[in-house]
């Protein structure tokens, strides 16, 4: 008995070897586990302070911009839609890499600075027009704009076209194909948002604090009480915070309005591009700024004694901008959610730490700018002849002989009416006589 005992027993220390060495896997598994766990802790914690910090560095960032004036407003436009250029034909054209077309990149960039001195030339040579009598050059160019950039834009077709290698026409159409349509939900929004800075900052800097405040109640809202999954391609997207967003934004619109309304500098349009928050600044106030009596429905409100309400339009206004800034301008974020999907990254790129990209932080930003403009010019502008846009098309069209003829016209049409005298009237046409 003893013998088979003694024979029992290296099996038996056998056996409690082996459950030791597995208890001890064990505890090494769940240290590992809880090490894992504190490590993303520090992750998340370390992610979260880099994207607090930057997040105060970009809004500072962006009021600085503003303050300094219009022209700095435009330069941040134009930076930004440079950079999300840049993201978007990197991520989109990632096999590109391994190909050898060196023109191919150089082409993405020489359509998107045709397409911006195309679009933005114009707007931009009114704040210049008094160096087009000095230089016939610039005149020249100025009045030639279109044919310019049409020619322009021909080179870089022909360019292509000869850049075409076998082997490698279906990449390179397809790059042709992104490159311009980038340009078109980039490049040409951009360019509307550059108007809505000309028409007044405060076209440019309501709808961009509407689509932030959105963005922010649309996550809170969601964390909150968010249940019903909105849209496939962004699943943490919830119908709740859709709508709760809604109401909120509604609300900042009338708090954002009543704060940007009492200064001209934001309600004025731009006329020396070198205006900054220091610039006195004057003008006619669009009537939108300005209190309205609105006459209220009788059979609903005749019996609380309330037949008129006196209002500016301006607030009616941002609440249809609150609207579209809630329930369409996040589809232009979903648009680069799906875009970002496609080709299988996670940001477009690491240029903001903590935010991916400038693309990311900047997505519904540009739906959002070219319906304000179109908005503005459909709603709220009052389309009126001003001397500076006159005094603009002269100097940009007309050559020295032209002006002066043009003088000539109006001193006549002075003086027929009585507004100059005969005495003033001879001296202005012995002026004139060149």
């Amino acid at each position: 008995m003893a013998g088979k005992k003694s024979k029992k027993s290296p099996v038996n220390l056998k056996k409690t070897s082996g459950s030791s060495e597995t208890s001890s896997g064990k505890v090494g598994s769940r240290e590992n586990v809880q090490q894992k766990k504190v490590i993303e802790k520090d992750s998340k914690w370390y992610n979260f302070i880099v994207r607090t910090i930057w997040t105060f560095i970009m809004i500072s960032g962006f009021f600085i911009t503003l303050a300094s004036g219009h022209f700095y407003c435009v330069l941040l436009i134009l930076a930004c839609q440079i950079a999300t250029f840049r993201e978007c034909i990197g991520v989109t054209s990632q096999s590109g890499r391994e190909k050898k077309l060196p023109l191919t990149r150089t082409l993405n960039w020489y359509f998107l600075f045709t397409t911006i001195y195309y679009l933005d030339g114009q707007s931009l040579f009114k704040f210049f027009q008094y160096y087009f009598i000095n230089y016939k050059i610039l005149n020249l160019i100025s009045s030639n704009h279109f044919f310019i950039c049409y020619c322009l834009y021909v080179l870089g077709f022909v360019i292509f076209v000869c850049s075409l290698r076998k082997g490698f026409l279906k990449f390179q159409f397809a790059s042709l194909c992104i490159t311009h349509m980038v340009l078109l939900l980039v490049v040409f929004q951009a360019h509307l948002i550059i108007n809505n800075v000309l028409n007044g900052l405060i076209w440019f800097l309501l709808p961009c604090g509407l689509v932030i405040v959105n963005d922010i109640f649309a996550y809170l809202c969601g964390i909150t009480f968010g249940r019903t999954k909105l849209i496939e391609i962004s699943p943490k997207k919830t119908l709740e915070g859709f709508l709760g967003a809604w109401f909120f934004t509604a609300i900042a619109s009338i708090i954002l309005t009543r704060l940007l309304t009492p200064f001209t500098y934001m309600t004025c349009p731009v006329k020396d591009i070198n205006t900054n928050f220091f610039t006195p600044l004057t003008c006619d106030l669009n009537p939108v700024f300005v209190s309205q009596d609105y006459r209220l429905p009788p059979i609903i409100f005749e019996k609380i004694g309330v037949s008129v309400i006196t209002i500016k339009p301006i607030y009616l206004h941002a609440l249809n901008l609150a609207t579209f800034a809630s329930l369409f301008a996040p589809f232009g974020g979903f648009f680069a959610s799906g875009l970002k999907r496609t080709f299988k990254v996670k940001d477009f790129g690491h240029s903001i730490p903590g935010h991916g990209g400038i693309t990311d932080r900047v997505d519904c930003q540009f739906l959002m700018g070219s319906f304000m403009n179109l908005y503005y010019e459909t709603f709220i502008s009052e389309k009126r002849v001003t001397v500076e846009t006159v005094l603009s098309t002269i100097l940009m069209n007309l050559d020295e002989r032209q002006v002066i003829e043009l003088i000539k016209t109006l001193n006549e049409v002075l003086y027929s009416n009585r507004i100059i005298s005969d005495k003033v009237y001879k001296k202005l046409v012995d002026l004139y006589n060149i």
